[in-house]
């Protein structure tokens, strides 16, 4: 029996929960300062990278006055300014699947050191740029709930995009390349430099668009079996854990028998 207490447990729970949530608002700010200062313009109107960073960032409750403190470091404007410099990494893992890092760093030896030794105990090898990279294709990909839940018991769920048929159809009449059913949503592929237009052509049709963000798409799969799907996820994990990685891709497939048995261990 345990010695602990359930609030004791409690704690640990969610100083976890905490830190990870932690992580996760500062991988969006670093994200939402590069998207502003490339964009050179502190208006999400007018930049269209920093109104996805930021459309990102709200969808994890990210609260707007650390949105907001992550423009000003853009423009020095901050307290505390710093200038992020994106970078990438690729390598291949365990079963010779192909992975791809974007970082966003104020230190590349040390991003550098991190991410080779992520690889390295994961039973993977860090190569050298371009190659794998050509494994992938960067798309535009937009969530689109079916259902909007509502918070107030009082207002009921809203359908948003429940019928496939509809949807196939209005997907094809805003351009869109391509959509996959991910359960209680849909997500949409688009180009990579046409997303935002994909995105308000179907909120013309009265389709909310939960979130859209740039993301690679392998051209060829790698299909694992679950031993080797919990290696490469070991090394995937270790990567996202990098407070300087933003996104790791893989070539890796695994069946719903696989990932569900692969959602149970986390």
């Amino acid at each position: 029996m345990s010695g602990h207490s359930k609030w004791a447990t409690t704690k640990h729970k969610k100083a976890a929960i905490d830190a990870k949530r932690s992580a996760l608002f500062s991988k969006h700010s670093r994200n939402i300062t590069v998207a502003a200062r490339n964009g050179g313009d502190p208006n999400p109107d007018n930049n269209a990278s920093l109104a996805a960073a930021v459309a990102r960032a709200r969808m994890v409750s990210m609260p707007n006055a650390k949105i907001q403190a992550a423009i000003d470091k853009a423009f020095g404007t901050g307290a505390d300014a710093v200038v992020y410099k994106e970078v990438t990494y690729e390598g291949y893992g365990p079963a010779g699947v192909a992975v791809y890092v974007e970082c966003l760093t104020d230190n590349l030896n040390r991003t550098a050191a991190d991410v080779r030794s992520a690889f390295t105990h994961a039973g993977g090898n860090l190569g050298t740029s371009g190659s794998v990279s050509f494994q992938f294709t960067r798309k535009g990909s937009l969530a689109v709930d079916k259902v909007i839940k509502s918070d107030d018991k009082k207002v009921p769920d809203k359908d948003n995009a429940v019928d496939e048929d509809e949807f196939m159809m209005a997907v094809a009449e805003a351009e869109g390349e391509d959509y996959e059913d991910a359960g209680e949503q849909w997500i949409v592929y688009t180009p990579y430099d046409r997303m935002q237009d994909v995105q308000k052509a179907l909120e013309a049709q009265g389709i909310e668009v939960k979130g859209s963000e740039l993301t690679m798409v392998p051209t060829t799969p790698t299909e694992l079996e679950l031993p080797d799907a919990r290696k490469v996820q070991r090394l995937v994990d270790r990567l996202e854990e990098l407070d300087d990685v933003q996104s790791v891709y893989s070539t890796m497939s695994v069946s719903d028998e696989v990932a569900e048995q692969l959602a149970d261990e986390e």
